[in-house]
């Protein structure tokens, strides 16, 4: 039952709608800026509804933050001592969050290096709670809807300039979009370690 073409894979997740948005807000809590932008051109074919779509990804990120800071705020970075790669990763972007707070919680989404480790840093940081849930709260919905909105753009795109006898290149085009995501989240990776 595994989808050869993009058709099929719309329709698998329209026919298990409930398991898909489920599926988004698991990785909407892990950050995983392609699955969105996936989503939303799923979104645009008819496979999920956008503004739940966004609503489900807001939550997931907004949800999967909070636990992380929570274990960053609980157990700071005395548990990465296994792996001192990351534990040196999250002990820099909680100084920097000590100091830039507000900017590192709307972009810590976007890069690929830091959006998994961020929540913790931000746990072990001094950012207060209160003030951590609602930068978190405004940051989630912005990721959210960048995200799948891109994704429906890109599809929006697609549709209109394509025919259905080069769907071969639209699934190339969106392929070609997701890598160029990627590409540049990482740049902005690198930005953000040297800064």
């Amino acid at each position: 039952m595994i989808p050869t073409d993009l058709a099929s894979l719309l329709d698998i997740i329209r026919h298990h709608g409930e398991a898909a948005y489920s599926f988004m807000f698991a990785y909407a809590a892990a950050h995983m800026l392609l699955v969105a932008i996936f989503a939303g051109y799923a979104a645009q074919g008819g496979a999920f509804e956008l503004g739940p779509l966004i609503g489900v990804c807001w939550a997931g990120s907004f949800a999967g933050d909070i636990v992380r800071f929570w274990v960053g705020r609980r157990f700071g970075t005395r548990w990465l001592g296994r792996w001192p790669r990351v534990e040196r990763a999250v002990r820099l972007v909680a100084r920097l969050a000590d100091r830039h707070y507000a900017w590192m919680v709307l972009v810590h989404r976007y890069p690929y290096g830091i959006r998994g480790i961020a929540g913790f840093a931000y746990g072990a940081s001094s950012l207060p709670w209160p003030r951590f849930l609602a930068l978190n709260f405004v940051a989630a919905g912005v990721w959210s809807a960048a995200t799948v909105g891109s994704g429906y753009a890109f599809g929006f795109v697609s549709e209109k300039t394509l025919s259905n006898a080069s769907s071969g290149l639209g699934v190339g085009l969106l392929l070609v979009f997701l890598v160029l995501a990627w590409a540049l989240s990482r740049r902005l990776e690198r930005v953000i370690e040297r800064g």
